[in-house]
């Protein structure tokens, strides 16, 4: 499976809107940021609001985007068996975990599953009706298991400082660089400041390095989500007292097209690709079912 990375495409849009918001601001107001902060300083600050305040907003908004984007709807168990027993089954791995029970959500779709929510005390927690037509009460359990690991790990306030720390680093490391080369490009006011507030090349150069520094965080992040992967699995192992379910459970994804969730919620899905990239945020099936025997019996 690929994607950009956790959070990527709202992170990445949330980043660059505000940063060019905050800009455009201080244009129209006839200031020169670099003499209101100073330049490293400014944009030290700059970096660090933004960087993290994308991603938290994001982590924030998370309930409500997966909820939106997939067209999950919460049960609660009064709408058949099938949403009792899940209902049940969350509120049961909850217990287990000592972690407040999740809501519980259902959706339209290819297998797969995803948890989610800035609290592990306020997470949700949904599967697809394909993933509930075509695996074993059993393996959909060791399924629930992993994503309730994830919840109890909180994986995802950990990804959202991991993407907060690398966005810090793709804005400060941008605009420092952007800076650099307009200003060689383009020669400094009688001031001693650069001539930023109509210097297209820094604005330019800037949306250039954010991008390609972009896609290297991203690498990072979902090497570090393919880890969180690798845990969660192990996490369901000891949440259901062996790892055999989690193993049928993989096996079956293996032999099932699995859906495709937006990529703000990837990380946080169940099933893996054939074969591993540098985009992937899950590890290959193979390699997921050898570490976790592995660790298991360690």
């Amino acid at each position: 499976m690929k994607r950009i990375l956790i959070f990527s495409l709202v992170n990445i849009a949330i980043v660059v809107t505000l940063s060019v918001l905050v800009e455009v601001v201080f244009a129209l107001c006839g200031a020169n940021v670099q003499e209101v902060f100073g330049d490293y300083a400014y944009i030290a600050v700059f970096a660090l609001v933004f960087g993290f305040g994308g991603a938290f907003i994001s982590l924030l908004l998370s309930k409500t985007i997966a909820k939106w984007s997939t067209g999950a709807k919460l049960v609660t168990g009064e709408e058949g068996e099938d949403e009792r027993w899940l209902v049940d089954t969350v509120e049961e791995l909850a217990r287990t975990a000592n972690v407040k029970t999740p809501e519980v959500a259902i959706y339209e779709g290819a297998p797969n599953a995803f948890a989610t929510g800035a609290f592990k005390n306020h997470a949700l927690v949904a599967v697809s009706t394909g993933i509930m037509r075509q695996m074993t009460r059993s393996e959909l359990r060791a399924v629930l298991g992993h994503e309730m690991s994830h919840v109890t790990n909180g994986d995802m306030v950990t990804m959202a400082l991991v993407q907060g720390v690398l966005n810090t680093f793709v804005i400060f490391i941008s605009r420092v660089a952007a800076w650099m080369l307009s200003n060689a490009m383009k020669g400094k006011d009688d001031r001693g400041y650069s001539r930023r507030g109509g210097n297209w090349a820094y604005y330019m150069f800037a949306r250039l390095f954010e991008i390609v520094l972009g896609l290297l965080a991203a690498i990072i992040a979902c090497w570090y989500s393919r880890k969180r992967e690798f845990a969660a699995d192990a996490g369901s192992a000891r949440l259901l007292g062996s790892p055999m379910p989690m193993v049928a459970a993989l096996q079956r994804l293996g032999n099932l097209q699995p859906g495709v969730l937006p990529d703000s919620m990837k990380a946080f899905g169940i099933a893996s690709a054939k074969k591993e990239s540098l985009f992937a945020t899950h590890p290959a099936i193979e390699r997921r079912i050898e570490a976790l025997m592995m660790n298991y019996r360690a």
